[in-house]
């Protein structure tokens, strides 16, 4: 995993197909629709390749290096000048790995852009996932217009459908060839920008002219060198609920357990959120952080000890968190990922089992939110999260980036390398302020042991 720190400028360029010598429409005071407006965007709004965001933002840090060896982001936006002409283009969308809210918000945000902004007419939405694209398996191409996604933003899932696995690149990029498809936009996480890159490297090996644009898509939040990943801010409202119904249920009884298992196979920021939102939980269980069970100090006689004083106790847990506790082999996923072992449901028994070994009379209700989570369609906030990705990232395909995502960084837009995006995990620091906050928040002691 690199650390901000040890960047270097050059490990933050993005690879660029060639000259942009085409006149952007944005600038046109006619509409890519045809009709007459005011000018779309005036000059000074075109962004510009000097402008750069800072990847540090401490000042003791920036004084440790000499001005012209800084790292920054290439600013993400339109440009004056681009690569491809929009009357020739040809994109192709491709939304891969589990749901996630906001698919359909950026498919939709996509086909807007290139068609109203840029005149883009040819857009083609490969179906489940990499899949789409391999003859053996079949799948139809979807022709996408803004008639046929005009509301789909408004439900959950993907209109494309998805999958998981890993598909041949050469075949893939046969696929592109044999299609013409200038541009391919992949939305999915660190998996599918990986293979995204894979799919990068073998146009570059074929000396292919098509771009390779990513939108990064994990509800985990767990993506290298972005603020934000979209589907989070919506993961953490449907958690909110969920929490409160498990606060609800365990304060009803006689040492009510509410035990809530939330999404977060290496990182617990849906937890840590979801527990500083909520204000409702009293232990959280990240998997940043390893605990104990058993022992003076391990987590089951922490909460045998709230139950005698409290009464009732509510429990939130990653998860990913815990893996250490439960033994057995569980295999890997189509995607190549480890399967993880049910701490939710390990929890819960190991709770039982303790609380009636010491005699005490107690109530345990299980909530595991994953898949409604999923499922649900965008909030306000996080739709307009991937509208605005889905903008930039056309911006970007259009000058002729590629093997790039788009991302927030500083509460700016800006270009990030697959490379850097995918060479890590971005996990909850133990030292940090956020796990400094939930402890505060929730009393809970710093290390159960």
């Amino acid at each position: 995993m690199i650390e901000s720190r040890s960047l270097q400028p050059e490990d933050l360029e993005i690879r660029t197909l060639g000259p942009c010598r085409v006149d952007s429409p944005l600038a046109s005071d006619v509409s890519a629709s045809g009709s007459i407006s005011d000018h779309f965007i005036h000059a000074a709004e075109f962004v510009r390749d000097e402008h750069r965001i800072l990847v540090e933002d401490r000042i003791d840090r920036l004084m440790e290096t000499p001005l012209v060896a800084l790292p920054a982001f290439e600013s993400a936006g339109p440009r004056r000048k681009i690569f491809f002409d929009p009357k020739k283009v040809r994109v192709g969308i491709v939304t891969c790995g589990g749901l996630c809210p906001g698919l359909n918000d950026v498919v939709r945000g996509l086909v807007m852009e290139l068609y109203y902004r840029y005149g883009v007419r040819s857009v083609a939405g490969f179906r489940y996932g990499y899949e789409g694209f391999i003859p053996k398996f079949g799948h139809d191409v979807m022709q996408l217009t803004p008639d046929n996604v005009k509301s789909i933003h408004e439900t959950g899932g993907t209109i494309l459908g998805t999958s998981r696995g890993n598909q041949s690149k050469p075949e893939i990029v046969d696929c592109l060839e044999r299609m013409n498809i200038n541009i391919l936009f992949t939305i999915g996480g660190d998996g599918t920008q990986r293979g995204a890159k894979e799919i990068s490297e073998e146009l570059a090996r074929r000396g292919g002219k098509i771009a390779v644009v990513g939108i990064p898509k994990t509800i985990d939040n767990d993506l290298m060198f972005i603020d934000k990943s979209f589907g989070f801010e919506t993961a953490v409202h449907v958690a909110y609920h969920a929490v409160q119904c498990a606060h609800t249920e365990a304060e009803a009884a006689i040492h009510g357990v509410g035990l809530v298992k939330l999404m977060g196979r290496d990182s617990g920021w849906i937890a840590c959120h979801t527990a500083l939102a909520t204000s409702l939980a009293n232990f959280v269980l990240i998997p940043e952080v390893p605990f104990q069970l058993h022992g003076p100090k391990g987590f089951l006689p922490c909460l045998q000890s709230r139950l005698r004083h409290r009464r009732h106790a509510c429990i939130i847990v990653s998860e990913g968190a815990g893996q250490d506790l439960i033994t057995g082999e569980t295999g890997r996923d189509a995607s190549g990922n480890a399967k993880y072992k049910d701490i939710g449901l390990f929890l819960k028994q190991q709770i039982k089992d303790h609380l009636t070994a010491e005699g005490m009379e107690h109530t345990i209700k299980y909530i595991d939110p994953s898949y409604m989570i999923r499922s649900v369609p965008a909030t306000p906030n996080d739709s307009l999260y991937c509208l605005r990705l889905a903008q930039a990232a056309v911006h970007a395909a259009m000058s002729g980036r590629t093997e790039m995502v788009v991302g927030r960084w500083r509460e700016k837009f800006v270009h990030v390398p697959i490379s850097l995006s995918t060479c890590g995990r971005k996990t909850v620091d133990p030292e940090g302020d956020l796990w400094l906050s939930v402890l505060e928040n929730t009393g809970q002691p710093a290390v159960f042991e």
